[in-house]
C-alpha cells in the first residue's frame, strides 16, 4: 500500500506541481541570442515535447520501481527517477523563458508510459532493464535530432538538451550494467512507434 501510495503522490507531484532540479539549470545566463519568433517558437515546442519525454520517464522508472521485488533494483529505479527530475525542472524553466506551455496531454503521456513500465516489468528484471536501455538509446537519438533544429544562436536550449543527452547515455550505461536484456527487434520498432506518434503531437498540443 505504501508503494501505492508513493507512486501516486509522484504522479500528482509529476503532473500538477513545478519540480525543483537539485542541479544547476544548464541554459542560466546564456540568454536567447537574437531568436526570430519563428525559432523562438520552435524552440519552445521543441522544449516542450522535451518536457513530455520526462514526464514520461518519471512514469516508466515509477511504474518499474512498483514492478520489481528486488529491493536494490527497486532503488536503482527510484534513483533515476530523482535525477530524471532535473530534467524535468529544466525542460519547464526553459518553456517558460520562451514564452511557451507544456503539453496539455500530459495525463495521458504519463498514463501511457506508467502502462508501459507496468507492462516491462512483468516480463521480468532484465527485460525491464533492457527496456530503459532501449528507452535512453532512443531519446540520445531524439535529442542529436533536436540539436541539430535549434538555432546556433539558442545557447540556452541548446545547453540543456546537451546536458540531457549526457545523463540519458549514463543511465542506459548504468541499466546495462544492472544485467538488461537486449530486447526484440519488433519491440524496438514498436517503442520507435510509439515515440513518433507522441513526439509529433506534442510538439503541437
Amino acid at each position: 500500500m505504501d508503494r501505492l501510495l508513493n507512486a501516486a503522490d509522484g504522479a500528482l507531484r509529476t503532473l500538477f506541481a513545478k519540480s525543483p532540479a537539485t542541479r544547476t539549470y544548464p541554459g542560466a545566463e546564456l540568454g536567447d541570442g537574437r531568436l526570430t519568433s519563428q525559432q523562438q517558437s520552435e524552440a519552445a515546442a521543441l522544449m516542450r515535447v522535451n518536457h513530455v519525454g520526462e514526464v514520461c520517464a518519471q512514469a516508466l522508472y515509477t511504474a518499474q520501481a512498483l514492478a520489481t521485488r528486488d529491493p536494490a533494483l527497486r532503488r536503482h529505479f527510484e534513483a533515476a527517477a530523482r535525477e530524471e527530475t532535473d530534467h524535468l525542472a529544466w525542460t519547464r524553466t526553459r518553456i517558460d523563458e520562451l514564452g511557451g506551455r507544456p503539453s496539455l496531454l500530459n495525463p495521458l503521456w504519463y498514463a501511457g508510459a506508467f502502462g508501459f513500465g507496468l507492462l516491462a516489468g512483468r516480463f521480468g528484471d532484465r527485460i525491464s532493464l533492457g527496456f530503459v536501455v532501449e528507452t535512453e538509446r532512443q531519446v540520445e537519438a531524439h535529442l542529436d535530432g533536436h540539436l541539430e533544429r535549434l538555432a546556433p544562436e539558442d545557447q540556452a536550449s541548446r545547453a540543456v538538451v546537451q546536458q540531457m543527452k549526457v545523463d540519458e547515455a549514463a543511465h542506459a550505461a548504468a541499466a546495462f550494467k544492472a544485467g538488461a536484456a537486449e530486447l526484440p527487434a519488433p519491440v524496438k520498432g514498436l517503442m520507435r512507434l510509439a515515440a513518433k506518434v507522441m513526439t509529433t503531437t506534442a510538439h503541437h498540443i
